[in-house]
């Protein structure tokens, strides 16, 4: 009997130094086969332009290719259920945004758990938001929209990425703030949106810079504000939302990757160091430059602590804002 116990215990020992060692040949051998980044919103959005840039240049670092699944719905939360739930074997990645952090707020019940369920890799970029409207509609200054808003109340609409997106809060915090009335639209992303908003089925919309940048620049859509507390270099003669008429506005849009939760450790710092290297290349940091956006700065552990903050603060904005998923 006891030899039997001592055969047993070694036997045991003897199969968990394969699987760890198994483990750690897999971290050291990554990656073998193609990876994939979930983007939650539709193509052509903010967060779909900037998870292009960041996975074609991190194809390069890592020599193998790296696949863009466009995943969109609710508010970005439909891509992070995916993501939540895939192999934690290093070929899957999420591209997470400042929604994910606004949603616990918003919707009673989520598939996943944002701080659980994800291990964080690095901040890729932040960028402001946009106030934006069609140019038919008789404004140019914030002072004016709002002037219009109410002398037209109930007819204004503004566009959303989905509930719970970036632009639906930034949207309910102007209407809070400046008490009119707007109705939210919401879409399955910022490209379709932003489709509406230059057609005129939409009046207005506060949209992230990238997907704004090229619109504003060609006139088929008026840029208002931005909702930074500085004014942006991309947009140098836009005011703040802070300094026309609503003091303390502030939003800022950040996107950051991330691995399903128990994803090897060795891949996730290899991947946070390559990632950093990306974002310091000067080709990128000019192509973001020139679209608002500013290359991020944060390892795992630092990335960690932001995502909790950033959680319990959007969560009692969006309480104090009155956003629904109505």
């Amino acid at each position: 009997m006891r030899q039997s116990l001592k055969t047993l215990l070694r036997t045991g020992l003897g199969t968990l130094c394969i699987v760890l060692g198994a483990a750690s040949a897999h971290a050291g051998d990554w990656p073998t086969r193609p990876i994939t980044i979930i983007v939650p919103f539709a193509p052509g959005g903010t967060t779909d332009i900037v998870a292009r840039e960041v996975g074609r240049k991190l194809s390069e670092a890592l020599k193998q290719p790296v696949i863009i699944d466009n995943r969109g719905g609710a508010g970005g939360t439909v891509g992070a259920a995916i993501a939540a739930k895939a192999p934690p074997d290093g070929y899957t990645f999420f591209m997470a945004t400042i929604a994910h952090a606004i949603a616990p707020g918003i919707y009673k019940h989520l598939p996943y758990d944002f701080q659980r369920d994800f291990d964080p890799v690095g901040l890729v970029a932040t960028t402001p938001n946009v106030l934006i409207v069609n140019p038919q509609l008789p404004v140019k200054s914030v002072a004016d929209l709002v002037a219009y808003i109410k002398a037209n109340p109930g007819t204004v609409n503004f566009g959303s990425a989905g509930n719970g997106s970036t632009e639906h809060i930034s949207g309910e915090l102007f209407r809070s703030m400046t008490k009119t009335q707007i109705t939210h639209i919401p879409y399955k992303g910022g490209a379709p949106m932003m489709v509406d908003v230059i057609g005129g089925q939409i009046q207005m919309a506060i949209e992230t810079s990238p997907s704004a940048n090229p619109h504003i620049h060609s006139g088929k859509v008026r840029a208002l504000a931005v909702t930074t507390l500085t004014r942006s270099p991309a947009y140098p003669d836009v005011p703040t939302l802070n300094e026309s008429g609503l003091p303390g506005y502030d939003m800022t849009t950040w996107f950051a990757l991330m691995a399903p939760h128990g994803t090897p450790a060795a891949i996730v710092q290899r991947t946070s160091k390559e990632l950093a290297q990306v974002l310091a290349q000067p080709d990128v940091t000019k192509r973001f430059e020139e679209q608002g956006v500013s290359a991020g700065h944060m390892s795992p552990a630092q990335l960690t602590a932001f995502v909790r903050s950033e959680t319990a603060k959007w969560v009692k904005v969006v309480k104090e804002s009155g956003a629904t998923t109505e």
